[in-house]
């Protein structure tokens, strides 16, 4: 069997509308998980059809290559959540009344945007370039020629796109994420005022991609902003859940607004067990004084440089199994705050 012919079979298969007894859980589930095996053995032996097969067929299955997560609910309607190999996350479109169900539709979801992802339309080229420069202008009311200029945003925008030449919207999108989260947190407009170079971040933010420690770094700057305005943590992840729900629904990727929410819930539950350990510490006072540790003082003394080695990508080796979304990276030591270029949303395919 061509891989061609398998591509439009699925597709075929999953174009149609769903019911009950079309597609059992198990089957799209090991369609997504045959898929990502597939090409990351075409990745390491050349691409050959004929040993992609073969190996597909064999007893050993990797059973490293996607991560499913289920929202903690008290009951239906479920959410699942399944993050691909290089990072991409995509949830369940429908409603769901079971967790077997949401992890079927979850799969689904992923397996359309990844076999879209395959075709020739979706990569970066010259001309995809091109095209997306003069809409980023049209939109931002900029002008195409600042496109040649990194000091812009447009320009910046289009040295991103050009470090990505050959590769694929969903790569490119994975990499934008880490962007977006800069940007997000204000980290970029730090890193400007600091006179650092736009290509500079790029170059290092492109080379070491999301890691626990830009996730823990982040969250110590939401527990500081936590501290000088009460309240705002709350604010902002409530917000963050919003947009994490509303996207799903689009069936979009979700790996922004996902890792938003994550970020901010740990910050929140640090802020918490800080707030609780210091109000213990402190001897019986008529008058409580919120910000009775700077903060500074929540984490380590002294400056931690980040390593300058490429960090191994989000989810790249995980269990193919459902597990509840609790595991929370540790906070790291201090950190200085830095952000990213205007947020880009590369449209994804909608699974309706």
């Amino acid at each position: 069997m061509s891989r061609d012919y398998m591509l439009e079979n699925m597709m075929s298969h999953l174009s149609e509308r769903e019911t009950d007894t079309d597609l059992k859980d198990l089957n799209v589930v090991s369609m997504l998980h045959h898929f990502w095996e597939q090409k990351q053995v075409g990745q390491l032996n050349g691409s050959s059809s004929e040993s992609q097969c073969s190996v597909m067929d064999s007893a050993g299955h990797s059973d490293s290559l996607l991560l499913y997560e289920s929202a903690p609910t008290p009951g239906p309607p479920h959410v699942c959540y399944v993050t691909l190999p290089g990072g991409s996350c995509f949830g369940n479109y429908k409603v769901c009344e079971t967790q077997a169900e949401a992890r079927r539709d979850a799969a689904r979801v992923a397996l359309m945007n990844s076999l879209v992802n395959e075709l020739p339309s979706r990569r970066i080229t010259p001309q995809f370039i091109s095209q997306s420069l003069c809409q980023a202008s049209t939109d931002s009311a900029a002008s195409i020629e600042d496109a040649c200029d990194p000091n812009t945003s447009i320009g910046t925008y289009s040295l991103l796109l050009s470090s990505y030449m050959g590769r694929t919207m969903l790569q490119f999108q994975e990499m934008m994420t880490a962007f977006q989260l800069l940007h997000w947190n204000g980290t970029l407009k730090a890193l400007r005022e600091r006179q650092c170079s736009r290509q500079s971040v790029i170059a290092y933010y492109c080379q070491r991609g999301l890691d626990e420690y830009m996730r823990s770094s982040m969250a110590l700057d939401w527990m500081g902003r936590e501290q000088r305005w009460p309240g705002r943590l709350g604010e902002e992840l409530h917000v963050a859940q919003r947009e994490l729900v509303l996207a799903r629904r689009r069936g979009t990727e979700l790996r922004f607004y996902k890792e938003k929410t994550e970020i901010l819930t740990l910050a929140l539950s640090q802020a918490f067990i800080h707030q609780t350990h210091a109000h213990l510490s402190q001897p019986p006072s008529p008058i409580y004084h919120y910000e009775q540790h700077p903060f500074q003082q929540l984490s380590c003394q002294g400056t931690v440089t980040p390593p300058c080695s490429p960090s191994p990508t989000l989810h790249e080796s995980t269990r193919h199994t459902v597990r509840p979304t609790s595991g929370k990276p540790k906070l790291l030591p201090s950190y200085s705050p830095a952000p990213s270029p205007k947020q880009t949303h590369v449209p994804l395919i909608n699974p309706e």
